[in-house]
């Protein structure tokens, strides 16, 4: 750990906090449908749009018909895009001549990137068309996102609002955040790419002829080993800097590349790697602001910022100083196990990224619902390894994926809000709402999904020959690799330890059914804790009210996140991270 690692780290926070304020007050605006700049050019094609969709922008939606039309559009965009794979060959843009996506990676591909989780277990580059690529997992990426943005934004409604049924209309909701907050974000942003140096073509790909002749061990058609002379090779290109940008802003995190974020044409530069880390974090941070603006509270909002601050900043340090620290048996037989490692853990990590940034990187993308990746988690420490999985596993409410980490955010305020109750012996309010036994209910509807569904399929993983057949590493490091898969699954999260063979009928069907549970399982039992707050009357504050505001709150809030999570996943990660950074230290590595 070195003084210009920390730096870079806080210039990182300032950078996504000075960023807070404006885009929350932007995306009130838009949301409330208040003038902003970009209104001269928008409105007259929203205007067009409702026009010939035939959506009444002055009908609201009560929750149960927000939750219908969600799931509709959330159903129709899946189907649309499962056929587009299956079909692909058929279909244009399709230089390289790829085949049709398999049935089982096609219906788990499909519900990554409508779900948001973007999990990717096949090579981007030779599998998908630039067709599938642009109008079908680009698409997604927007649209994913877009869902995730305007259920938060009902719930935030449903706070705000009293004595109503209604939350908004989730078709102008959808409207208003593809064409005020995603497009003009990401147009500007792939041209800024493009200057970096990502790439953006449509021709095929480019063979090379190799300066040096390369002899590599293959195996023949008869299934035995030979030897073969390669003398070219294929250097993969496409339209990047198009998708790259809502990758990152729209916390989605699938890759035009199998290296992700780590390849040079996605991510070439150390300003493109600081910006796309901003941009990952920029929605999720702003929204907090858009809910104390939005509810009246400004420094409630502020409040669920600075929780989100200190879990971010908790995770980044410890996975900072384990990659540091790096593997003690490299310090040498004859120094002492707490001897440092030179140059920290570099494995799996690019050079010009260095281990902070690449453990910065890590700590983002797994504390919100991203998944991007510079670097290769499976190579990090047991400890390093140990922040990412928590960060997900306490529900990516860290800043979190576009809306769904604030919405996550709030489940825990409430039960907060309901602890805090039980000690003074009061009825638990929430700013000027009474939080009664449905809102609980709801609230722990959405925290057991995880609990539920990451043990019950990981424990049935790691005792069946298909589970168990995926593993590339023996003993507690391959039980974190299946702890993960349906962590980030069911957290939509999308990244992977990338030491599993994931690409197997029974890891795409049940990561599958993981991504559709953690998506909207989660979510449907707060649109109607929202829909409920929404019908209640305001009471005011008194003496006996706890304030949601200060430092007390932050903190109760922060310690009600850390016991969930402690009590729910600890013994999971004792067998594992836990476990192999144990017999590091004694000597035994996997």
């Amino acid at each position: 750990m070195t003084a210009n690692g920390w730096i870079q780290i806080g210039a990182f926070l300032v950078a996504v906090l000075a960023l807070t304020k404006p885009l929350g007050v932007f995306m009130a605006r838009v949301f409330n449908r208040e003038w902003t700049f970009l209104d001269p050019v928008m409105r007259p094609v929203e205007r067009l749009v409702y026009r010939l969709t035939g959506v009444d922008e002055q009908r609201e939606m009560r929750w149960t018909q927000y939750t219908i039309a969600m799931m509709l559009f959330t159903g129709v965009s899946m189907l649309l895009l499962y056929f587009m794979e299956r079909f692909q060959k058929w279909l244009p843009l399709n230089p390289q001549h790829l085949p049709n996506v398999p049935p089982d990676l096609a219906l788990n591909t499909a519900v990554s990137f409508t779900t948001n989780t973007n999990w990717q277990a096949y090579t981007p580059e030779t599998t998908m068309s630039y067709l599938t690529q642009m109008a079908g997992l680009a698409y997604h990426n927007f649209a994913s996102a877009a869902v995730g943005i305007v259920l938060t934004i009902a719930v935030v409604r449903g706070i705000a609002r009293h004595e109503t049924d209604t939350l908004g209309n989730f078709w102008v909701h959808m409207t208003r955040c593809f064409l005020w907050v995603e497009l003009p974000v990401c147009l500007v942003g792939s041209l800024f790419l493009v200057s970096q140096g990502v790439i953006q073509k449509l021709k095929p790909y480019t063979t090379v002829q190799l300066v040096e002749p390369q002899t590599v061990q293959t195996t023949g058609p008869d299934k035995k080993p030979m030897t073969q002379v390669v003398r070219e090779q294929v250097i993969a290109q496409g339209p990047t800097a198009s998708q790259e940008v809502i990758k990152e802003f729209g916390t989605n995190g699938g890759g035009f590349f199998n290296a992700n974020s780590a390849h040079p044409f996605e991510n070439p530069t150390p300003l493109s790697n600081f910006i796309e880390l901003v941009l990952i974090f920029a929605i999720g941070s702003s929204l907090t602001y858009t809910l104390g603006r939005m509810t009246g509270s400004r420094w409630h909002g502020w409040a669920v910022w600075a929780a989100m601050a200190l879990l971010f900043l908790a995770g980044v340090t410890v996975a900072y100083w384990a990659e540091a620290r790096g593997n003690p048996l490299f310090a040498g037989v004859n120094q002492q196990a707490s001897a440092l490692a030179p140059g920290g853990n570099m494995e799996g990590k690019e050079v010009r990224f260095g281990v902070v940034n690449s453990a910065l990187w890590a700590t983002v993308t797994t504390d919100t619902s991203c998944g991007a990746v510079n670097s290769m988690h499976d190579s990090y420490t047991p400890l390093g390894g140990l922040v990412l999985l928590t960060d997900i596993m306490l529900g990516e409410v860290v800043f979190g994926g576009v809306g769904s980490g604030l919405y996550s955010m709030i489940v825990f305020v409430v039960v907060a809000v309901f602890i805090a109750g039980l000690m003074v012996g009061r009825t638990p309010e929430y700013l000027g709402k009474k939080i009664e036994s449905y809102d609980v209910k709801m609230a722990m509807l959405s925290v057991l999904v995880m609990a539920l569904v990451i043990p019950a399929f990981s424990a049935v993983s790691s005792v069946t020959k298909p589970g168990i057949a995926a593993i590339t590493n023996p003993g507690p490091h391959g039980l974190s690799q299946i702890l993960y898969a349906y962590s980030e699954a069911v957290g939509n999260n999308g990244s992977a330890f990338a030491g599993l063979n994931s690409n197997t009928l029974w890891y795409n069907t049940s990561t599958a059914v993981a991504m559709f549970l953690g998506r909207f399982f989660m979510v449907i039992p707060v649109l109607g804790m929202a829909g409920n707050l929404a019908r209640k009357k305001i009471t005011p504050p008194s003496a006996g009210t706890f304030p949601v505001t200060g430092p007390l709150f932050t903190t109760l809030l922060v310690s009600t996140i850390l016991i969930v999570g402690a009590l729910t996943f600890f013994p999971a990660l004792s067998l594992g991270p836990i476990l192999e950074h144990l017999l590091m230290l004694a000597g035994k590595t996997f």
